[in-house]
């Protein structure tokens, strides 16, 4: 077999390519200096993970005569990949807005400094909040062994520590990289959490598949999800233009000691779940409910019909509730 060859026809191919982007500038990036690197932002979302979570993710065999050097070698090198997409997002931002099109890189870089040294100083607080996500993780869930097993294996813990250090980005108004790094949680873990989120201490994904979490939802303390759960915008104001509104509180509140169970809906910014309730699957909520409150809905009756010849063809009711002891 011969290998493929264009030929004659690669000079109108080409043409015809680099015509189309010139045709559809949203999706080709010419003639701009800036833009963040997502495959960096991903390596540097490893090398944290390996910061916050040391002996368990990267380098093992760590002792407390070695771990300061382990230290020592690995935050230089998170410091210059963080200063690199910061600077990046600054000036892409910068760059985007003026009308040379050129960003003005020593602004850009003496901000880009200051809030990589904002965000290093942080990763101690981060490392607290999730110490207590992992344990709430562990007191959640009976089927796990230690918390060990929960750092090492569970997707929802994933998905929550990615959003605690996007989040510390996110408050230091760094664009796009807090995005860049959630949204790679949510292709790993199938759990979507927006990094402008506020999430309270103590926070329990339980299987994680599924889940949604909107910019503007408002998590209090000792909160615990199950899977495919969203808490999402009811509706999206628009302008006179017919412009989305941004910037106003779209996703629910959620406050402390509140269970929310599988595939349970809860739209709307002005809906509040009150503290200690339980939203049961399923339920499709977008009302506001008080303290202590328990929300189901009523089971649907069930229509089972006999497989066998002697009972062909006759239905029988089945209650959701108490269904028989046998297989059916």
């Amino acid at each position: 077999m011969k290998d493929f060859q264009i030929g004659s026809e690669l000079p109108a191919l080409v043409d015809r390519m680099v015509d189309s982007y010139g045709a559809h500038t949203n999706t080709s990036y010419i003639d701009r200096a800036h833009l963040p690197n997502r495959k960096e932002i991903v390596e540097l979302l490893r090398r944290l993970l390996e910061l916050v979570y040391p002996g368990f993710i990267g380098r093992q065999h760590l002792t407390e005569h070695n771990v300061s050097f382990h230290v020592g070698d690995l935050l230089p090198r998170i410091g210059e990949m963080t200063f690199r997409q910061i600077h990046s997002c600054l000036c892409y931002i910068e760059e985007s807005g003026s009308a040379k099109g050129v960003a003005a890189n020593p602004p850009c870089e003496r901000k880009a400094r200051e809030l990589t040294m904002s965000f290093l100083k942080g990763i101690p607080d981060v490392r607290d909040r999730l110490a207590d996500d992992v344990e709430a993780a562990y007191d959640g869930d009976p089927a796990a062994l230690n918390t060990d097993e929960v750092i090492l294996a569970y997707p929802g813990l994933l998905a929550v520590s990615v959003y605690r250090l996007a989040h510390a980005l996110y408050q230091l108004d760094v664009p796009i990289m807090p995005r860049v790094m959630t949204e790679w949680a949510h292709t790993m873990t199938g759990t979507d959490i927006h990094p402008g989120a506020k999430i309270g201490r103590r926070f329990f994904v339980d299987h994680a598949t599924g889940v949604v979490i909107g910019e503007t939802t408002d998590i209090g303390d000792n909160v615990k999800i199950y899977q495919g759960v969203t808490l999402g915008a009811l509706s999206f104001p628009k302008d006179e233009r017919g412009r989305v509104i941004r910037q106003i509180k779209r996703h629910p509140t959620v406050k402390d000691n509140v269970t929310i169970y599988a595939n349970a809906i809860v739209l709307g910014g002005e809906t509040v779940l009150g503290e200690s309730s339980v939203i049961g699957g399923s339920v499709f909520l977008t009302a506001s409910v008080p303290d202590n409150s328990v929300v189901t809905f009523t089971p649907p009756e069930l229509r089972v019909k006999d497989r066998t010849s002697r009972g062909a063809g006759r239905p029988k009711d089945i209650d959701a509730q108490h269904p028989p002891d046998h297989d059916i």
